[in-house]
Parts: C-alpha cells; structure tokens; sequence
C-alpha cells in the first residue's frame, strides 16, 4: 500500500488535535483510508511541551512543508485571511493537496483557491470549516446530492449559542459575555462571535454547496447579539418561541437570501432545544425533506474529526491515483449559478416588535394604524400595566410574515410618533415549515 504522507502546519488547538488523533488512531484511520497515514513534517511559531513529536522534522517556518518533497497533503491549521491564503496556493502551485478547517479563508478566498486547485488537478478539502466535528458539508455535497435544496439553516457559532442561552435566565449580556471569555468560550475581541461574522463565513460556504453557487461573503447580511436583552427572551418565551443566533440561507426565484441575525424560532422545534455551545444545522431537500445535524462545533479532537475525515478522503485518492473527485462546492463548475445574495430589503419574514410607548389612550390603536397601512396583519399583543414605569410601557407585537422593507418603513414612521419612545426593537421570526 502507498504511504500517504501528512505536513501539518500549525500546532494550536486543532493542529494539536489533529496530530493527537491521527497518531492515537493510525492502524484504524489507515483500515479507512486504505494506506497508512504518516504526519511527515510539522509547522508552527512554536512547540508544544505537552505533544511529544518523536523524530518527526519541526520547523517555525510553515512554507518549508509546502516545498517538502515528502509531504502530500497540506493541512492548513494556522487561521486568519493572508497568509492563510498565500500558504495554501503556495502549497496548490507545488502540486500538494490542501486540508483546511479555515472558514475565514474558504469564505472570502474560496472562488479563487478553487479555480487554482482545478487548474493544478489537486484537492482542496474543508469540511473541518464549518461546524466543527459535524459532517455537514459532506452532508450536503454527497448525502443530499440527488436533492434540491429549498433552505439551510442553523445555530453555527458556540459562543453566541451559549450567551443567549445563559441569558435566559435573567442574565445580562455582557455579564454572560465575560463569563464566556473566562471559560475560554469567547476570545478576548468576541467580535467575531457575537456580531455573526463567522456565522456569516460559515453560512456562505453551506450555502455554495447546498445551492450551487460562488462563494460571497461580502453580500452576507450580518447582526449580532449585543442588543438582546434578558426582557426580550422573557417575552419571546411567553409568546412561545426562543431566542437563537441563526445563519440562514434561502433560494428565491430571483436570487438567494444570505443572513445571519437573531432569530424567533417555536420552543417545539428541535434547533430551539440546542443550548450551551453546541451547533446544529437545520438543510431542506425536496427529497428527503427536513433534516437536521447536531453536535460540537468547536473543540480540538471535535474539529480534528472533521480534519481527519478530509485526510482519509484525500489519501484514498492519492493512494490510488485517482482523478475522481467531489467538486469543491459540490457542482461541477460549469453548472454553478450566478444567482445573486438578495438585499435584506426583499426577505420575507415575521417580526416581533417591542415598542416603548408613552401611557396614553390611543396609542395602540395608532400603532395598529401605522402597521395596517403597511399592509403588515398582527399575530399577537402583549401590554401588562405592572410594566408601565415612568409614564412609559411596552408594547410586545408578533407579526405575520412580510417583506423587510414593509416593515422598515412602518418601524421608521412608528419612531416618528410622539407617542413612541427610544427605538423599535426588531427581531425576525421563522417557522421552518
């Protein structure tokens, strides 16, 4: 059998577990793979005192395994946008395979990694990327392949699962928020986290596979968490649906919604019961209909998993000399579609709106005014008098679905009352029926 050998290139959280794994479980990953696996080379800006590398050759300078003529894979554990970028078609030029858990880098650069990849006849695999240790994209570019895919949807960053889930009970946020930096959850600028940026990465890789579209995070629609406050997940309970950071994608006639915010989803659907820093991935098929994949969406030997699993179908490839390959979104190339990322404008959804209202007679009947012009149908109410403080009390509404841009402009004329205080506070609703 054909050794196939492994250069890993970073030696933090997951390329420890990476390393971990593939040596802990060689002889079973080799029965898998058909050959054995060898980790030929390491590189990373420093060592590891608690991962013992035997005799295999170490270096800080990571470009040395993309030259290395005993290296066949690449597996690109390092993070960030540019030199991520420069090491893997660094690594394609030289004719080496490239592994990738690097969402960031697949998101922006992906449309001309693969192009470079195709034009060089070698494999650029990164299922470790999106949601950790679930095999979501394999889902989707192998499991589903006989499907059209209507819908993705999903819980797919941890940290901001965990804050809105701790909030519910009466927490604040920025007090969950440092609670989850302590815990090692969040890192010391969350922003990626909990403003959705990599959901955002997470979402438009997914939605490439599932719709068969190029890469364009640029056009992602993205908004955080920072403003959920523990009264409105109180009352979205009360309403019957929880608070949850979902990434959503949506093929339309005319182009395709891409948007990551926070969401209303019904306590009796599955994905609402996904607490703590657990992901979960919600795809429809109109073959198999609603299917839903969940698990850790982070961790060393959760995403080391998904690593792995690239490796295996890499090696396999080498191993026999295989030209057949799954494209890298999941299409041939030829069949990928210029469908473009709607404007937020034209999405369709429900809403539920808190409306701090000055305690006067009337008001709901203006507000119900307002929205009716609007042509926006009112699902439910919810005022309480042991709420009204200072003169001023809040009206809860909970929408039927319509267009963004209808319910913007009724948002900007309720703002515009005297009787209206501070700003309407927007959240969408879905029901994933």
């Amino acid at each position: 059998m054909k050794e196939v050998r492994v250069g890993i290139c970073g030696l933090g959280t997951v390329g420890g577990g990476t390393y971990n794994v593939l040596t802990r479980n060689a002889e079973l990953i080799a029965g898998r793979a058909g050959s054995p696996i060898r980790i030929s080379r390491v590189a990373s800006r420093r060592r590891r005192d608690d991962i013992d590398l035997g005799d295999i050759p170490f270096s800080n300078d990571i470009f040395e395994i993309t030259k290395a003529e005993d290296v066949d894979i690449v597996v690109e554990l390092i993070g960030g946008y540019d030199v991520a970028r420069e090491l893997v078609l660094t690594a394609i030029e030289n004719g080496k395979h490239v592994v990738t858990a690097n969402k960031a880098l697949i998101a922006v650069h992906g449309n001309e990694i693969f192009e470079a990849a195709a034009k060089r006849g070698v494999i650029v695999a990164y299922e470790a990327g999106v949601a950790g240790g679930i095999p979501v994209i394999k889902a989707v570019r192998e499991g589903m392949a006989g499907n059209r895919i209507d819908w993705i949807a999903g819980i797919i960053n941890g940290t901001g699962n965990y804050i809105l889930t701790e909030m519910r009970a009466g927490r604040a946020f920025d007090e969950v928020l440092r609670e989850a930096q302590d815990k090692g959850y969040a890192e010391a600028d969350p922003t990626f986290d909990v403003e959705g940026i990599d959901a955002a990465h997470k979402l438009t890789i997914l939605a490439s596979a599932g719709f068969g579209v190029p890469l364009q995070f640029e056009r992602a629609y993205t908004e955080g968490i920072s403003r959920i406050t523990p009264y409105d997940i109180a009352h979205a309970e009360l309403l019957g649906y929880r608070i949850k950071h979902l990434g959503i994608a949506r093929r339309r006639e005319n182009g395709i919604e891409l948007r990551v915010h926070p969401t209303l989803v019904p306590q009796s659907h599955l994905i609402a019961q996904v607490d703590g820093v657990l992901n979960a991935v919600l795809v429809d098929g109109d073959a198999v209909g609603q299917t839903m994949y969940y698990g850790p969406g982070a961790g060393d030997e959760a995403t080391a998993s998904a690593v792995i699993a690239d490796i295996v179908d890499v090696a396999r490839s080498v191993a026999a000399e295989s030209q057949q390959r799954v494209p890298y979104l999941g299409f041939e190339p030829s069949a990928l579609e210029n469908l473009d990322v709607l404007p937020m404008e034209d999405i369709q959804s429900a809403y539920y709106l808190r409306i701090q209202a000055l305690d006067r007679p009337g008001v709901l009947a203006k507000v119900a005014s307002v929205l009716s012009e609007h042509g926006i149908n009112i699902e439910s109410i919810m005022q309480k008098e042991s709420e009204l403080e200072e003169g001023k009390i809040p009206v809860i509404i909970l929408t039927h679905t319509v267009q963004e841009r209808q319910i913007n402009r009724a948002i900007e004329e309720l703002e515009a009352l005297s009787d209206i205080q501070e700003k309407v506070v927007r959240i969408r609703a879905e029901n994933f029926n």
